[in-house]
């Protein structure tokens, strides 16, 4: 015991203080009790807990290790929180969408998500022309409409699809990958979507569409398509449940019907009926690939937009067609070859104005803010206008300088104001455009002129009455002394009220309105279809008053229909889909009578003359009778030819939009120059039909300054008065008086 107490201090001491002081305490240890055993094992205890560092620099080598030890434990903690952390992310994103399956509606309530209705436009033949508001055709699922369309969907948008679930990781490092290569953001630009993913951006995560809280549907739709990383994630949770509620087949028909095509149109079964005037059921390789390929960017890849490029984008889905194994090598080549193209009614986009004219001119509820979807079946001839819009085209083309901003006008109607062409300006393929037709107005100039002669006419005066064309002034109240002038600044002694109007002087056009008053000459030209305001002063005869080119060239249909007014129109029928019969009908534009046959038989011939041997004579059409009559306001910012034949009537206007001068233009210049190439082409084929209007034997003589004829020829006595016209009218103006105001005749 002795010994074993003696080895135990040495074996410590001696390793852990060689020194002398230690071997000088040895003795003491010696005389230890046995009872000192006890306390020494407890020391040496003690000391195991806090070893000293050992020789030779084992300590050093603890010291260097201790950041590895930290990293490692580091690193334990970390992969303890992860796969703790992705369990609790794991059941939490499942919970999630477990909870949106359960809250997501029925397939049905889920295809057609418009804020609004459609309203679907058609020509005077039935066939389809313009769309307007959210286009949506039939619906369609995977089963009915063309399996080539399904392939070029998949092929194009998601080639993974049938194998994912709502997301692809892979195709998001892709996107992600992509986008840091161009230098943007990761989730910028590309977005890597599954075709799951961009039907819950078509649901917009499920929240609808509310008034009360979005500013306006782009406001709500900007909503939708945001790219923040929140977004991303609850699109990513919205379309695994999606996945989780609805089979593959169930996702692409929500995705065929909501997907927007361009144009309006919403879904494939509308974008097919749209562009190429077919079912989406019959689509080809070609059709589907067109219609796919427009996804990504349909403003961009649209065919209506640019059809080489909508072609080539096809050609590309076409590839990724073959490359899948959709269609074979020879399919692709042929179909790259016979590439698909516009329908006949999307090829001309016919109509854009006058589209927009009925939507302006009907009540917003049936028309700019429908529900419902609606077919309105219009007055349209698409021959017509094309050949309208073909008159301007080669006017600009071929008689105005390179980047003249002068703007031009057309309008064709029928006799009855069946307006059957509009032209609102050079820009034909737009929507919602300034309508230059419908929307402007401007003053009418000499075109205004016919109305003063209708009044004349129809209070006694004859075509063959002669009025002196002299200096002649006029006090007017509050402006003082006002003296018209000629265009040519000459004057020709007494001319005929016919040729006086085929010369379009102002002299006589004035002296006449004087004549007849002022009042008389509103009266006839309102009831005719002038709604705007008429000037009060003597300029009221010179065209002074504004007015738009359609209601002009409506109360010109008005003189060719034998005196009696006539209002345009563009709707025969309004109906909703599905009902059986029409909401709304019109069948023509004819009202009261303004003037007595008579009176505009002989006008219809005055009118021929301008066009003959006047200064509208470059509307002249070989072997037809026109009549007609120009226009050109002060300063030339305004220039007019309207005229017609016995099938239709047509107005031109030309101008600036800002009143700048034009230079070198008259209404018998270019204006009527369209007016003609329009016309000769519309009235290719029709036979000619002569023009309800006198036939005189012979010209009219003078004796003294006034002498009237009946419309045959036959002479009268001359005026009492000769040489003043207000002597004439005062014998017949209280017998006349009422037809003035329709109440006779």
């Amino acid at each position: 015991m002795s010994q074993s107490g003696r080895k135990r201090p040495t074996l410590v001491a001696d390793q852990r203080y060689p020194n002398a002081s230690s071997a000088a305490k040895k003795p003491a240890k010696k005389t230890a009790s046995k009872a000192s055993a006890k306390p020494a094992a407890r020391k040496t205890t003690d000391k195991r807990r806090s070893p000293a560092p050992k020789r030779g620099g084992g300590g050093g080598g603890n010291i260097l290790m201790w950041p590895v030890h930290f990293v490692m434990w580091v690193l334990r903690m970390i992969w303890r929180l992860m796969w703790k952390g992705a369990v609790v992310v794991t059941l939490i994103i499942a919970a999630s969408v477990f909870y949106v399956a359960s809250t997501l509606p029925d397939l049905n309530t889920m295809l057609d998500g418009r804020a609004k209705g459609s309203v679907t436009i058609l020509d005077r033949y039935g066939d389809v022309y313009a769309w307007r508001g959210d286009q949506r055709g039939g619906t369609v699922t995977t089963e009915t409409v063309s399996p080539h369309l399904k392939n070029a969907v998949v092929a194009s948008e998601d080639k993974r699809f049938y194998s994912h679930f709502g997301v692809s990781p892979r195709g998001i490092a892709s996107a992600v990958r992509i986008n840091m290569q161009a230098g943007r953001g990761p989730l910028s630009g590309n977005g890597g979507s599954t075709l799951t993913q961009q039907v819950a951006k078509l649901l917009c995560l499920g929240v609808p569409y509310d008034a009360d809280t979005w500013e306006n549907e782009a406001a709500y739709e900007a909503d939708c398509r945001q790219g923040s990383l929140w977004r991303k994630v609850k699109e990513a949770v919205y379309s695994m449940a999606l996945e989780t509620k609805f089979s593959k087949a169930e996702i692409l028909t929500i995705y065929l019907n909501r997907a927007y095509l361009g144009a309006g149109s919403h879904g494939f079964d509308a974008a097919s009926r749209r562009y190429f005037a077919i079912p989406a059921a019959d689509l080809n390789p070609a059709q589907a690939a067109m219609l796919a390929g427009m996804l990504p960017k349909p403003s961009v890849y649209a065919p209506t937009n640019n059809l080489k490029r909508s072609q080539d984008r096809a050609a590309t889905v076409l590839r990724l067609m073959r490359e899948q194994g959709y269609i074979t090598t020879k399919e692709e080549a042929h179909f790259q070859a016979s590439p698909a193209t516009l329908s006949k009614a999307a090829k001309a986009q016919a109509g854009g104005y006058f589209a927009d004219w009925i939507m302006r001119d009907m009540p917003a509820f049936l028309t700019r803010k429908t529900t419902e979807d609606v077919v309105i079946k219009s007055t349209l001839d698409p021959e017509i206008q094309t050949a309208a819009e073909a008159a301007v085209n080669w006017v600009f083309a071929n008689k105005v300088r390179d980047g003249s901003e002068a703007q031009a006008a057309i309008v064709v109607m029928s006799a009855d104001g069946a307006v059957r062409a509009m032209v609102g300006g050079r820009d034909m393929r737009v929507t919602g455009a300034f309508n230059r037709a419908t929307q402007a107005n401007r003053q009418t100039g000499s075109s205004f002129k016919p109305f003063v002669y209708a009044a004349a006419l129809d209070l006694g005066y004859s075509w063959n009455d002669f009025v002196l064309d002299e200096p002649y002034c006029l006090n007017v109240a509050g402006s003082g002394e006002w003296c018209p002038k000629n265009y040519t600044r000459k004057h020709y002694g007494n001319v005929s009220l016919t040729e006086a109007l085929s010369k379009s002087l102002n002299v006589p056009a004035v002296k006449v309105s004087e004549a007849v008053g002022r009042e008389a000459v509103k009266t006839v030209a309102s009831m005719f279809g002038i709604d705007s305001d008429l000037a009060d002063g003597p300029a009221l005869a010179l065209g002074a008053s504004e007015s738009t080119l359609l209601e002009t060239t409506g109360a010109y249909a008005g003189i060719l229909n034998g005196g009696r007014s006539v209002t345009p129109y563009g709707l025969t029928e309004l109906s909703l889909v599905g009902d059986n019969s029409p909401l709304m009908t019109q069948t023509g534009g004819m009202g009261e009578r303004v003037i007595s046959k008579s009176a505009d038989e002989q006008l219809v011939y005055m009118m021929n003359q301008v066009v003959e041997v006047g200064s509208g004579h470059r509307a002249r059409i070989e072997g037809r009778e026109v009549a007609g009559k120009t226009g050109t306001t002060q300063g030339a910012k305004d220039a007019w030819f309207i005229g017609f034949t016995a099938d239709y009537v047509a107005g031109v206007w030309m101008g600036y939009d800002d009143n700048t001068p034009l230079k070198g233009v008259t209404g018998g210049g270019l204006p009527a120059e369209v007016w003609q190439h329009a016309m000769a082409k519309i009235h290719e084929g029709l036979p000619p039909r002569p023009l309800p209007m006198i036939r005189p034997g012979a010209s009219p003589r003078f004796e003294g300054e006034v002498f009237s004829s009946d419309p045959n020829g036959g002479a009268t006595a001359p005026s009492q008065n000769g040489n003043n016209l207000q002597d004439a009218v005062e014998n017949v103006i209280i017998n006349t008086l009422r037809s003035i105001f329709g109440q006779g005749n």
